[in-house]
């Protein structure tokens, strides 16, 4: 089986296909594009803007969700969804929650702190692509900025709101590990779409405190341990900040 997955270093759902083809031991290969460009780029190579995307086998499929499915249909084993019916609605309707709401959130959080930050997506390197100085970043910064906020509906408005809606959101998550939808010994696709967006929010230092000791925390690490990314404290405004869980 030939795939090519088409990337952005440190992109949630790029690591939820990624780590999807490992568990089902696919060999793959990795064909990064920096942000934003990757938009241009990925509307000609498959007809939407967003990461990821994958050929396999010279099929071309964007987008997490639909990915994950092509490859349970390819290679059954180990399931990414489970065989009972209801089991299986359960982990869809988190599966669905975690693209349509939580990566968004995600972005929404995350592209306002580069916007007054930008040296923090220096932290973000370290993929296949040459690492580019602060500086010139510095430069870049409020075009990609400005491209990245607008295309995922970010604004410096919604930015603290967003931010303290995280407890709500974490809570979400937690009930699902406890009610077995989510953080089983073998993960499913509804752990692959939510794990990495929370641990994304993790490689905040401001934010890291209000997750690592949550169940959403530790399912994130458990099943991505090493994730890009390291936002100094002081990043995002302390007024905005929610209170840490409780350990």
């Amino acid at each position: 089986m030939d795939a090519k997955l088409y990337v952005v270093n440190g992109s949630h759902p790029c690591a939820t296909v990624e780590r999807a083809l490992q568990l089902k031991g696919i060999p793959y290969k990795i064909v990064e594009f920096p942000p934003p460009m990757h938009m241009a780029a990925m509307k000609l190579l498959f007809g939407q803007r967003t990461v990821p995307g994958l050929k396999l086998d010279g099929e071309k499929i964007s987008g997490s969700r639909a990915i994950l499915r092509r490859l349970d249909t390819l290679k059954p084993e180990p399931p990414l969804y489970p065989a009972d019916p209801g089991q299986r609605a359960s982990v869809e309707q988190a599966e669905a929650w975690g693209d349509d709401v939580l990566q968004g959130l995600v972005r929404r959080i995350l592209w306002p702190t580069f916007k007054a930050h930008p040296e923090a997506m220096a932290t973000f390197g370290g993929g296949k692509l040459p690492a580019v100085p602060v500086p010139v970043l510095k430069l870049i910064a409020p075009v990609a900025t400005r491209i990245e906020m607008k295309a995922n509906e970010a604004s410096d408005a919604a930015y603290p709101a967003d931010v303290r809606s995280l407890p709500d959101v974490l809570g979400k998550i937690d009930g699902w590990i406890a009610d077995g939808v989510l953080g089983g010994e073998q993960p499913n696709a509804a752990d692959l779409q939510i794990a990495p967006s929370v641990r994304l929010l993790m490689a905040l230092a401001d934010l890291r405190p209000l997750i690592e000791n949550r169940p959403a925390g530790q399912l994130a690490l458990r099943l991505f341990p090493d994730f890009p990314g390291d936002v100094a404290a002081g990043s995002i405004p302390a007024e905005y900040l929610p209170a840490p869980a409780a350990a």
